[in-house]
Parts: structure tokens; C-alpha cells; sequence
């Protein structure tokens, strides 16, 4: 009886997977705009807001390279984006990439055709 209730208390202890020790990433490179407490927010943020994978602007396998002409877009645009956000008194941020792009790689520059009427 004894064993039977060692058992029922040990077993589920030893089934439970041990816990895995944390993935660590290695420190960003080439970081001009970013630091690397926001990088990954950011990153995430600019996906949505453009509707694109890392790829786009990175190189895969090589995200500090510069070679992709999308990256210094990007890094323009943060800059525009933060310039046009200081000129508001409040100090919030009013303007982000999905201002402007709302999902799009390409950001609209018009607003869509009106149906025609009935």
C-alpha cells in the first residue's frame, strides 16, 4: 500500500517534462534605429503593418545584412515616422507604419474607386 501511494505521488512528478533551458538568440547586429529591447516588437509590428515576412527586408539566415534595398527603406521610414511623431505636443505616437501602408506592401496613395451608382 505504501508503494502504491509512493508511486501516485512520484510518478507524476517524473512524467512531467523537465524544463527546457531558454532559447537564446543571438545578439542583434547592424542595429542603427532599434535597440534590441524593441527590435522583435518592432519587427513584428512592421510585418503586419506591411503584410510581409522577414524576408522582405532581410536576408535569410543574415538579418544584419544590408544587401536588401528594403531595409534602408525601412529604416528611412522609422526615421519619417518618428520625425512626424515629435511634432505632436502630446508626446504619443499618432503614426506608425500601418498608418499609411494598412497591411499593403505598397501604400496607398489614393482612396479606392467609388462604386458607381445604381
Amino acid at each position: 500500500m505504501r508503494i502504491t501511494l509512493l508511486l501516485l505521488f512520484i510518478l507524476p512528478a517524473l512524467a512531467q517534462e523537465a524544463p527546457h533551458a531558454e532559447h537564446k538568440m543571438p545578439a542583434p547586429k547592424n542595429l542603427k534605429l532599434l535597440t534590441p529591447e524593441n527590435l522583435m516588437p518592432a519587427m513584428r509590428s512592421y510585418t503586419v503593418a506591411l503584410g510581409v515576412k522577414c524576408d522582405f527586408c532581410h536576408v535569410p539566415g543574415d538579418f544584419a545584412s544590408d544587401e536588401k534595398h528594403h531595409k534602408e527603406i525601412a529604416r528611412h521610414m522609422i526615421e519619417l515616422a518618428r520625425s512626424i511623431n515629435t511634432k505632436f505636443p502630446d508626446g504619443k505616437e499618432h503614426v506608425t507604419c500601418y498608418t499609411c501602408h494598412r497591411g499593403a506592401e505598397e501604400p496607398a496613395t489614393a482612396p479606392p474607386a467609388a462604386d458607381a451608382p445604381k
